[in-house]
């Protein structure tokens, strides 16, 4: 099993460099792919991204939450085809400078299925960019 980042990430790159693998890459173009990415084949699930994640937004696969009850004020990020009542946002989080073009602020106590994500991180580097989209 893998880990697995769910659509609470906003795109902060603290687990990137806590990485020992280089296993996550940053969503391009973020239209599409708009969180990062863990490729199932390399992460060897040291677990290392879990505590840098300033979201709360990296699972072990088998743990992603199926009735996630956010907290008060917790954004999610996503395309606007799976969040079509997300705007885009710029600012900052618990003190953290973001930019997202998709995203939306949660009400406390709203339910959300994390494991709808878990086919994306596999679709990343199968259908789509992978390592690539390190390129642009």
């Amino acid at each position: 099993m893998t880990h697995i980042i769910t659509r609470l990430c906003l795109r902060d790159t603290a687990c990137v460099d806590v990485c020992p693998v280089e296993c996550m890459v940053l969503g391009q173009p973020e239209s599409e792919w708009p969180w990062l990415y863990i490729d199932p084949d390399t992460c060897i699930d040291c677990g290392a991204c879990v505590p840098e994640c300033p979201y709360e937004a990296i699972f072990p696969e088998e743990e992603v939450p199926t009735a996630y009850e956010a907290p008060s004020g917790v954004w999610i990020n996503n395309t606007k085809e799976l969040l079509p009542d997300g705007q885009p946002f710029e600012g900052e989080i618990d003190g953290n400078p973001v930019k997202l073009l998709n995203a939306k602020q949660l009400q406390g106590g709203e339910i959300l299925d994390l494991t709808e994500d878990i086919p994306a991180n596999y679709d990343f580097f199968t259908v789509g960019p992978g390592y690539d989209a390190l390129d642009t």
